[in-house]
């Protein structure tokens, strides 16, 4: 063989390895405690931000496991991820972020839609939290929250809130809002759901005891929405969400984040952990930006109008 192949071959071994190296894609695994449209769109605010920061294609190794609302498959899932090493975890949701954390003190943990996460113990301080573990809080302004129901209903006197006990980010969520209501003269009227097919149980003890029922940042609640809004409906009082996502399903309305775009703001965290950060060097990221939206016609349904000022200002219309 001539020298001049030698050489040629040579080079066409190199570049073949060289793409091969260079084809190794990075590995984000995503997990969310539940399915629902406002975590739903966090996954793909995520995946669009590693798309826009070059992470697509045979460039990224993404996938995706709900734990279908139950933190025990939500450890399951945890744990096997852990053992498929990825480059990063991301959890959606409290419960799937603690069991992450627990499954994990090496591979790196990005929370996100986590209202409380020191109350969640995912870490011990916002700030630079240190070890294998950062994130994004989606804490909700519930002041705003219950002055938007006070809008609709004036001589607001008492809100109806169910929620899931076992979920710390909707008890941190309720103890909020017990804080603020009490400024406000208002009585807040709790009723627990522990599971989903708790739901409309729980909403239906409200009945005759509150003006307004208020779904919290609550990821049972959500998934069963449609129960609480069923009960708003027959029983005429209006419900309000903590979240804009509710609103297209049958809330009266609600200020909340863009979860999309959360999930792009939880990207950016993941993308900086890619490219060599440790993340016990990231601060928590607090979420940025809200919207209002409002509907209507489920307002009417629920006996109620939305003030015009209310709808002067609304960031979008719900129109069914």
């Amino acid at each position: 063989m001539k020298l001049s192949s030698i050489f040629k071959s040579a080079i066409i071994s190199t570049l073949i390895l060289s793409g091969s190296l260079q084809a190794k894609p990075v590995y984000v695994a995503v997990t969310a405690i539940v399915e629902h449209p406002a975590l739903d769109a966090v996954r793909d605010g995520i995946k669009q931000t590693l798309k826009e920061n070059g992470y697509s294609g045979d460039q990224l190794k993404f996938t995706y496991q709900s734990a279908q609302g139950k933190p025990d498959i939500a450890a399951q899932i945890a744990r096997k991820m852990v053992g498929d090493e990825p480059d990063v975890i991301v959890a959606i949701a409290t419960p799937s972020a603690q069991a992450a954390v627990v499954a994990s003190n090496k591979i790196p943990v990005v929370f996100s839609a986590v209202t409380d996460p020191l109350a969640a113990k995912l870490i011990p301080r916002l700030i630079q939290p240190g070890g294998n573990v950062t994130g994004l809080s989606d804490m909700a302004n519930v002041k705003e929250h219950l002055a938007l129901i006070k809008e609709f209903i004036p001589n607001l006197k008492a809100v109806g809130i169910p929620y899931n006990p076992g979920e710390t980010n909707s008890v941190s969520m309720l103890a909020a809002i017990k804080v603020e209501a009490a400024k406000m003269g208002i009585k807040i009227v709790e009723s627990a759901a522990p599971k989903s097919s708790d739901v409309m149980i729980a909403t239906k003890q409200l009945v005759g005891k509150v003006d307004a029922i208020y779904c919290p940042i609550d990821n049972t609640i959500i998934s069963a929405v449609e129960a609480v809004i069923r009960v708003g409906i027959d029983a005429q009082i209006p419900v309000f969400a903590g979240d804009t996502d509710t609103v297209s399903r049958g809330a009266v309305a609600a200020v909340g984040y863009d979860y999309f775009d959360l999930g792009r703001q939880t990207g950016d965290i993941v993308v900086r952990i890619l490219k060599g950060e440790k993340p016990g060097s990231i601060d928590v990221k607090m979420a940025k930006g809200t919207n209002l939206f409002v509907n209507p016609k489920m307002a009417a349904r629920m006996g109620i109008k939305v003030p015009k000022a209310v709808l002067a200002r609304a960031t979008k219309i719900i129109e069914k």
